[in-house]
């Protein structure tokens, strides 16, 4: 393999397959895996195959497969180019400079990164390290748009928060840094992801009305603090444990423009959910 650039690493991926599309609905559909610390290199050559053996991918779907930073070149390389390859995570830092340990939004995009995850709640309440507050996450985001990615921007409300009923002065509070960040035109480049912290990795899951309930409100909370412009063009995910048994009945409600998966995206359900959509 003779690689210089982000086009030639491109070159070497297998083409996918575009099926019919389904119902058609208000936005495209927006389906991200996100592999979290997950796989060794072998792992995720195999998991990689069977995404690319795995039919096609209905017309009105986007999907983004977000991997580990190790295995973003082997994303970029091998996996199916229909699928687009993102990041978990990226620095707050605009470009290069002494950030030890730190992946930088611009190297991302040289390497041919199309989508990075910022302020997921694992890495928002934190795991043997500091949570990320609101403010960062949203400086994150800004840098990431600044050069050139698209961001999921995760939010989500903790058990104890949904049973206090302040699921969304929660989400609010994590929305608002963004929204005086963001001009108006850059939303078009975010999608939000919705994720209960208390159905993530639990398997538990909000009722489709439940989710239905908090995406509605999240895009009217759009409509009021950015414009209704953006709040009926932004998609917004939902992301708690959202797997192949539970998709259809979750992306049949109107304000649920697609998921954020995590464990079923290490599976061929995957593609379960990739399917799930409306038809």
């Amino acid at each position: 393999m003779n690689v210089t650039d982000a086009a030639s690493l491109a070159s070497t991926r297998p083409a996918g397959s575009a099926g019919p599309a389904g119902k058609a609905g208000p936005r495209k559909y927006l389906i991200g895996g996100n592999w979290k610390c997950n796989g060794t290199l072998t792992e995720g050559i195999e998991r990689m195959k069977v995404f690319n053996e795995a039919g096609p991918i209905p017309e009105n779907v986007e999907v983004v497969l977000c991997v580990p930073h190790p295995h973003l070149f082997l994303g970029l390389s091998m996996l199916r180019s229909d699928i687009a390859v993102g990041a978990q995570d990226c620095g707050v830092n605009a470009s290069n400079g002494a950030y030890t340990g730190e992946v930088g939004s611009h190297q991302l995009k040289d390497l041919g990164c199309a989508w990075v995850i910022i302020g997921h709640s694992e890495r928002r309440q934190g795991f043997g390290m500091a949570g990320e507050p609101e403010k960062l996450c949203a400086d994150k985001c800004k840098v990431a748009l600044d050069n050139g990615l698209k961001v999921m921007f995760a939010i989500g409300e903790k058990k104890e928060e949904r049973e206090s009923g302040v699921t969304m002065d929660v989400c609010a509070k994590q929305l608002e840094p963004l929204a005086k960040l963001l001009k108006p035109e850059e939303w078009a480049n975010v999608a939000i992801a919705y994720e209960p912290v208390w159905a993530i990795g639990t398997g538990l899951t909000a009722t489709p009305e439940m989710a239905q309930e908090t995406h509605a409100n999240i895009r009217k909370w759009v409509s009021a603090n950015v414009s209704e412009s953006v709040a009926n063009a932004v998609r917004i995910q939902y992301g708690g444990s959202m797997k192949g048994a539970n998709a259809e009945g979750l992306l049949s409600q109107p304000d649920i423009d697609g998921g954020l998966i995590g464990g079923a995206s290490l599976k061929a359900d995957f593609f379960n959910v990739i399917n799930g959509i409306p038809k």
